[in-house]
């Protein structure tokens, strides 16, 4: 029995993931927030398997926080904001790197879970002046 080849009556492209308006350094400082604090528990244990899976959960979270902010820098500033602010584009790169392998993904060092916090942050409050609002820094727990 032959079965007849199935093909698609309309393909459909886009150059685009349908940006959907809703943005907010929320997202990136959340995840950010988990590296220090896996990095800090990491430091307080003595446990190899708490350790390994504080390591596999640090780089997870790194690279969400990086994610978060390259959707910021790509689909919500836009020209305007980098001509006003024209230390965003190096601010936005340089806080992707603290998050990156050569940063707080790599590192058990809750120093560099707080650099890539205050990055965030520095980010947070220029994307809050773009909104004519303040930014105000959210109360640790």
């Amino acid at each position: 029995m032959r079965f007849p080849t199935l093909t698609p009556q309309l393909v459909a492209s886009a150059h685009c993931d349908l940006p959907c308006g809703v943005y907010d350094p929320a997202q990136a400082r959340i995840e950010a927030q988990s590296v220090k604090a896996m990095q800090e528990k990491y430091q307080g244990s003595d446990d190899p398997v708490f350790k390994e899976r504080a390591i596999m959960i640090i780089a997870e979270r790194a690279d969400l926080v990086k994610h978060h902010l390259a959707v910021l820098w790509h689909d919500y500033f836009k020209t305007p904001h980098f001509e006003q602010y024209p230390e965003l584009h190096g601010l936005i790169n340089d806080t992707i790197k603290k998050a990156s392998g050569t940063g707080a993904k790599n590192s058990v060092d809750p120093a560099s879970g707080q650099a890539l916090l205050d990055g965030i942050d520095q980010i947070a409050t220029i994307f809050w002046k773009t909104k004519d609002k303040e930014y105000v820094l959210p109360q640790s727990a």
